[in-house]
Parts: C-alpha cells; sequence; structure tokens
C-alpha cells in the first residue's frame, strides 16, 4: 500500500504521524510520501517537503508565496500522476489541499480530506469544492457528517485527537504541586500563542485580573507563555494593569496551568475545546482588528451563534462570551467571580465537560486508518486484475 499526504501546519503533522502508523500496524510494507513535518518523517514518512513551506501567515504575506505554491501543487500533481498512491490524504490546509485533490481526483486517485474546512461557520459555499476533491471527508467534530451527507458528499466522523490525548481524571492538587501553587482559589490566565492575539485581548485579561484581584485577594494567577518573545509584552501588560504581583508566569506547560485551575479565563481558540476536555469552566474572549470584524459582520460572511467550539457541541452554552466591543474587563471579571463564587456550577460543566470528552475520544487514528484503508481497497482490487 502506497499513501501520498500532505499536511500543512503542526496540528497536520501531528495528525498525519498518527494515521501513518495505525496504518503501519496494519500494513508493516506500506509506504508514505509527501509534504511533512518532523513528527510524520520520525513516523515513516519520506518528506518531499517540509510542512512548514505551506505554513503562510496573515492576510497580505501570502500573497508572495502563491507562485510558489502554486509550482509544488503542480510538482505534486505530476508526481503522483506518474506514481498513484493507493489513496492521497490531504490533512487540513484546505486552500492549498483541496485543489491538489481535485487534480488527483480527476486522474483516478482515491482522496480524502482530513479535518472539514468549518464550512458551518466561514464561506459554506465550499461545501462544493470540498464534493469535487474529496471521495471521503474525515471528520474530528460530530455535527460535520451529516451537514456534507446533505450535499451529497461521504464523510465519517473520526472523533478530536486532542480528546484522546488528555487524561481521563485530572489531578488538580497534583498539578498545584507540580506549579509551586498554595493558594485556595486559582484562575488560569491563557491570552493567546500569537502575538497579535496577545497585543489586542492581552491587556483586557490583564484588566479583568486585577478586578478578580481586588475583589477576591486570595486568589491565585497562573500564566504559560507560549513563547519567550512574548514574556516582555505580557509582564508589560500586567505591570500596566497593577497585577504583577498576583500573577504567575510559567513557560509552556499549558495543559498543567489549565489542571491546576478552578476557572480558565482565556482567548477563544483552540485552548477553549482543551480547557473543556479538562473539564474545566471557562471564560472566553476575543477581539479582531476592526477592519476584518467590520467585513465579516458586514458581508455576513460567520454563520455562528456562539464561537467557542465547546459551545457549539453541548446542548446549552456553558463557557461565557465576550467578542470584540462586549470584551471588556468588567464583564468579565464578574463572569469568573460567578464561576469562583459558585462550586456546584463548576461541577455541574466539569460533569459535562467529562461527557464531551468521551463524545470526542473515539482514538482518531485508528478510525482515520480504517476510512482510508476502505478507500484504498479497490485501487488494491483493480491492481491486482
Amino acid at each position: 500500500m502506497k499513501i501520498g499526504l500532505v499536511a500543512g501546519e503542526a496540528s497536520g503533522d501531528v495528525l498525519g504521524a498518527g494515521l501513518i502508523r495505525a496504518l503501519r500496524d496494519r500494513y508493516p510494507d506500506a509506504t508514505f510520501e509527501g509534504v511533512a513535518g518532523p513528527e510524520m518523517v520520525a513516523a515513516g514518512c519520506d518528506q518531499w517537503e517540509p510542512a512548514e513551506s505551506l505554513a503562510v501567515m496573515g492576510l497580505v504575506e501570502p500573497l508572495a508565496h502563491i507562485p510558489r505554491l502554486l509550482r509544488l501543487r503542480r510538482e505534486l500533481a505530476r508526481r503522483w500522476r506518474e506514481s498513484p498512491p493507493d489513496v492521497f490524504v490531504g490533512i487540513d490546509a484546505p486552500d492549498f489541499n483541496l485543489g491538489l485533490e481535485k487534480k488527483l481526483r480527476r486522474a483516478g486517485i482515491r482522496t480524502a480530506h482530513y479535518v472539514s474546512p468549518t464550512i458551518w461557520a466561514w464561506r459554506p459555499g465550499r461545501v462544493r469544492k470540498v464534493r469535487k476533491a474529496a471521495d471521503t471527508v474525515l471528520c474530528i467534530l460530530p455535527f460535520e457528517p451529516p451537514l456534507y451527507e446533505r450535499h451529497g458528499v461521504a464523510a465519517v466522523f473520526v472523533g478530536h485527537p486532542k480528546a484522546s490525548e488528555v487524561p481521563e481524571s485530572v489531578d488538580t492538587r497534583a498539578a498545584r504541586r507540580s506549579l509551586g501553587l498554595d493558594a485556595v482559589e486559582v484562575v488560569a490566565l491563557m491570552p493567546g500563542s500569537r502575538k497579535g492575539e496577545v497585543q489586542r485581548v492581552g491587556g483586557i485579561i490583564a484588566a479583568a485580573a486585577s478586578l478578580i484581584a481586588k475583589a477576591r485577594p486570595g486568589v491565585r494567577f497562573v500564566m504559560p507563555i507560549a513563547g519567550g518573545r512574548l514574556r516582555p509584552l505580557i509582564e508589560q501588560q500586567l505591570a500596566d494593569n497593577l497585577v504583577s504581583d498576583h500573577v504567575q508566569l510559567i513557560d509552556g506547560r499549558s495543559i498543567e496551568v489549565m489542571s491546576a485551575a478552578d476557572v480558565v479565563l482565556q482567548a477563544s481558540g483552540t485552548a477553549v475545546l482543551e480547557a473543556a476536555l479538562l473539564q474545566k469552566p471557562s471564560v472566553a474572549t476575543y477581539r479582531v482588528a476592526p477592519i476584518t470584524y467590520w467585513i465579516v459582520k458586514g458581508l455576513r460572511l460567520l454563520k455562528l451563534k456562539h464561537y467557542t467550539l465547546p459551545n457549539l457541541l453541548t446542548e446549552e452554552p456553558l463557557i461565557a462570551e465576550f467578542i470584540q466591543s462586549g470584551a471588556l474587563p468588567g464583564p468579565i471579571a464578574d463572569a469568573v467571580i460567578a464561576l469562583l463564587d459558585d462550586p456546584g456550577r463548576r461541577q455541574s460543566i466539569a460533569r459535562r465537560f467529562d461527557r464531551l470528552r468521551q463524545e470526542l475520544a473515539l482514538d482518531a487514528d485508528q478510525r482515520a486508518a480504517d476510512a482510508v484503508v476502505a478507500l484504498a481497497r479497490p485501487q488494491q482490487s483493480r491492481s491486482q486484475h
């Protein structure tokens, strides 16, 4: 069996590596090739191009890379048309992979797209592009396959990989001991991992923390710093809001930090789902650049009532969301204090989040491998005749 793969960033590299290992357990002689990161290479993928070459961020910056990326896509399509894999798997990176999948599928190669584009939130018309590109979509959220089925696209829910990574039970006391925290109440502060979002949200979170500290002098804050380059900015934001003495800064260790907390106050993003999978009540906030928000709202490009993923996956929204003009320190602080004041509410939220973890922890690697093998069999049976 030969599998072609293209992963576009670190998260895709991890997914690709898990898929490779699951397939290799079943087919020890299988070969894997394509655009891969270090995790996929370590799992046994022949790297034609490093995954980081697709990781182009920003609004304007990608324009300069378009000619190079188009050349790469043409070259990959040529190589795989000349020596077809049994299945091609495009992992996330939809702007690059869907076009490649379409070319390969036209050439008779079976294709899977792993991680659905967020058609339920943003640019729903992309479902037509997916229908032309992918024989199967491997979805990590349970509500996605029914959306595709309505458009005649085969899709399977494989589970969310992060749900299988977190522990079934979280030892809050052990996490606090490991971090040297001896406070009765602990709030984790998570302003994000990118400089832009820390610039937009970090000061709001620091100001909210200052208000919480005044209302509850015994509370202790702990904040993981995603990279050393962010430390000066974060330290300045804390100092500006006179809360530095109340906040313990930790390099990395975000899972440990969230595990130690009673409540997590964080920028909206993937970490909100991680906190939910760790059964931690959260308050989420976010701001984007004003022009971006104006375009999204003015053109009605966003189709969501709620912004955080856990609120889309539970029967009722359990995470207070403070977005854009509503992202104000006072209401955010009040929401955190309300959770600290109500242990029963925190326990109820934790129980529902534990059920969510179980609903998503389906061993995504193995289920994705099942789907890829099912796609490969018709190819293999044809080649044997």
